[in-house]
């Protein structure tokens, strides 16, 4: 029995409720009754990130203590000192700040403000704390707040039902919802002409088609009609139509992407989407020769697919979902492909992994050769929020609701809209305060296309909020700052953004739930997807992991992570990065996982029960020596790493590649490191050494391989164990 609910505790609290009026009435001077019915300030830590020295149990987390519930309670060990800090996201003037405690309370504690949560300044100090409800008036600015308590006034730890901090922010009342769009999103109408159309969709093009690294982003949006136009899509370009379904916009031409700017080689066709539209193609096939962070979803093609480059040069990778190809796709030279619920009439060839997940009409599992892999049904999916205009011509988010073993496109489909009146509409120039601010008050997010630098970082605080970018809006961290941080809660949406490390090392680039996450969120979970990292290629970043998942039951949905090989800011001392994706969360499962070039382990999978379906990496290409890529005595490091605590892990669809050309003598020891557990299961696994730069010794643990030799063919692992 637990030592807080025993016969004599409850007894005491029984003979508590008959009270003398004279101490009853000195309980309501000390506060029991006192909080007001309304605070003068708005309450500001509500929802807010919360940390604290320890917690009794996962269940009385820090964040219990802020989720506006006063059946949930954070409670520390029992010892002193301990202390609950919330971090309100940008500074505030601190007016008051409201206690209410368990009957395990504080008789001496402080009150503190910082602005760097490490330097503190107390605004409030008692040695004769009575517990209950305490409203203090107080008088601080800081970003941070903490209660420091030095004493306990019981045997127990501390414990809050809730901790409140009311006051105002520097930046006044939040911002409103709704507005234009920006200069950077180009909107057509039908009542267009198809020739003013295709100035603007050519003028994109030749300003994007080689821009690679360039600071334009456009977004080209379509109305629900028909358009005679072809449209090719250049970096940094998102062509979306704005129907509720795609076959409610037509284009009645090309949505192409070739790859004559580089000489007809498209490895390097990175940053570009097509999205909720349909295309009956001229000539019967449409082009889209991509490799990585281009996705193809909620497209309705009214013929074939070709997936390479005129000439059938190198393509390298890429991403289908929730889409119908009446005709036949036709990888030609694509290396590796991942498809998602979506129905296809054919499906041409295969070069090293083609994986297919809950795809109507998909080849049949065949890997090794064909090197198809093919699970029936998706175990659980919640497709992209998207934009669309409304019967009466309003702008509205629709979110897809969550499916479960899903096979097929999903479109009409269910969920729900969202007006865009509840979105703040970010623009470039838009400060991380600001954004905060809009977030607080209880806006979602759409940021329009163009750069954005933060330097603090961007809370997502409140369940089922949506972060919706278009035309690959890129955040840009200062000082080091983590860009964007979403809380342990349900159902929050972040979709289609580009975060690019900055100059100064930031410790993660994008965090799903802070360290020790435990809540459940099997019902609702949080997803990511057509979500980017980049690390050097535009500029010198560093960041030393780019994502990191600790919240359960999270849904990845397409991530491209790159340490850059190419452009400005390159060199193994120059754009540092450890790895690409840390998962700590249960229950996690990864949809199309592209991870490039870390300089350690690639992946490190820590929680339980995840799954991955398709996972496309090559190792960095520039250790300068066998010496400076070392994993303590092992020769590298393993891109795919299932910690040795793993009991339970499964994954489809892998390849690991190298390409050691700054010194080909390198050598990794394996492409996948695992413990050997029934619980953990491989299937479809190869490695590559690419054109004989380097050798993978092995492909998983000490089975497999080596690769290596310039043929560059891959050794191929059916299942493991």
């Amino acid at each position: 029995m637990h030592p807080r609910r025993s016969p004599a505790r409850i007894r005491a609290f029984l003979a508590a409720l008959i009270l003398p009026c004279s101490l009853l009435q000195g309980l309501i001077i000390q506060g029991v009754a006192a909080a007001p019915a309304q605070a003068a300030d708005p309450l500001l830590s509500q929802g807010r990130p919360a940390t604290a020295s320890s917690a009794e149990s996962a269940g009385m987390s820090a964040a219990a203590a802020v989720d506006g519930n006063t059946g949930t309670r954070w409670s520390s060990a029992f010892s002193d000192p301990q202390w609950l800090q919330v971090d309100l996201g940008s500074t505030a003037s601190v007016t008051s700040v409201v206690l209410r405690w368990e009957a395990a309370y504080a008789r001496a504690f402080r009150i503190q403000v910082s602005d760097n949560g490490s330097t503190w300044t107390d605004i409030y100090s008692t040695t004769t704390g009575a517990g209950g409800t305490q409203t203090l008036t107080v008088s601080g600015s800081g970003r941070y707040v903490r209660m420091y308590g030095t004493t306990r006034a019981t045997g127990y730890g501390y414990s809050l039902w809730e901790f409140e901090v009311y006051g105002t922010t520097s930046g006044g009342p939040p911002p409103g919802g709704g507005g234009d769009l920006g200069p950077n999103v180009h909107v057509f109408d039908p009542s267009m002409s198809s020739a003013s159309i295709q100035s603007t969709l050519n003028s994109v093009f030749t300003q994007m088609e080689s821009n690679q690294f360039g600071l334009q982003r456009h977004a080209l949006l379509f109305k629900p009609g028909s358009y005679n136009v072809n449209a090719n899509i250049g970096f940094y370009t998102s062509i979306m139509g704005l129907g509720r379904n795609p076959d409610d916009v037509t284009i009645n031409g090309q949505v192409r992407v070739d790859a004559g700017w580089f000489g007809g080689n498209a490895t390097q066709n990175f940053w570009r989407s097509a999205e909720n539209l349909s295309i009956t193609p001229s000539g019967g096939t449409n082009q889209w020769a991509v490799s990585q962070a281009a996705p193809f979803r909620r497209i309705h093609v009214r013929g074939n697919l070709n997936l390479a480059p005129t000439g059938y040069g190198w393509a390298s990778g890429g991403y289908i979902a929730d889409s119908r190809i009446d005709g036949t796709v036709q990888p030609y030279s694509q290396q590796q492909w991942f498809t998602r619920d979506s129905n296809i009439g054919g499906w041409l060839n295969g070069v090293w992994n083609m994986v297919f997940s809950g795809v109507v009409g998909a080849p049949a599992q065949t890997f090794p050769e064909p090197p198809y892999t093919t699970l029936d049904t998706s175990p659980v999916t919640r497709e992209k929020p998207f934009l669309y205009v409304d019967g009466s011509g309003n702008y509205q988010v629709f979110v897809p609701a969550l499916r479960q073993n899903s096979r097929g496109a999903n479109w009409p489909g269910s969920g729900s809209s969202i007006p865009l009146t509840q979105f703040y509409i970010a623009k470039p120039g838009d400060t991380a305060a600001t954004i905060n601010a809009a977030l607080a008050g209880g806006l979602n997010l759409l940021f329009t296309p163009g750069i954005y630098h933060v330097n603090q970082t961007i809370n997502v605080n409140r369940a089922n909020t949506v972060v919706l970018g278009l035309g690959y809006a890129t955040i840009i961290p200062d000082n080091g700052a983590v860009p964007m941080r979403i809380a342990d809660v349900d159902g929050v949406k972040v979709a289609g953004l580009l975060f690019d490390a900055g100059s100064v090392n930031s410790p993660i680039l994008m965090e799903v739930g802070p360290s020790g996450s435990s809540a459940t969120h099997a019902a609702n979970p949080i997803s990511i997807q057509d979500v980017f990292f980049r690390i050097g290629g535009a500029h010198a970043g560093k960041a030393t992991t780019s994502l990191v998942v600790n919240s359960d039951n999270t849904i990845i949905d397409h991530i491209w992570a790159w340490r850059g090989d190419h452009g400005t800011g390159i060199g193994w001392t120059v754009n540092t990065a450890d790895t690409g994706l840390i998962v700590n969360g249960d229950d996690v499962i990864a949809y199309g996982l592209f991870v490039e070039h870390y300089q350690k382990y690639q992946v490190i999978w820590n929680g339980q029960r995840g799954r991955t379906i398709f996972f496309q990496n090559e190792m960095p290409y520039d250790p300068p020596n066998q010496a400076a890529w070392m994993n303590g005595s092992t020769r590298g490091y393993a891109s795919y790493k299932v910690a040795d605590s793993v009991t339970s892990h499964e994954a489809w669809g892998l390849g690991a590649y190298c390409y050691f050309n700054v010194n080909p003598s390198v050598v990794a020891e394996r492409g996948f490191e695992t413990p050997v557990r029934s619980g953990v299961r491989f299937h479809s696994l190869l490695t590559v050494s690419l054109g004989g730069n380097g050798v993978i010794a092995h492909v998983i643990n000490d089975t497999g391989g080596p690769a290596q030799g310039t043929a560059t063919i891959p050794v191929k692992i059916v299942n493991f164990p």
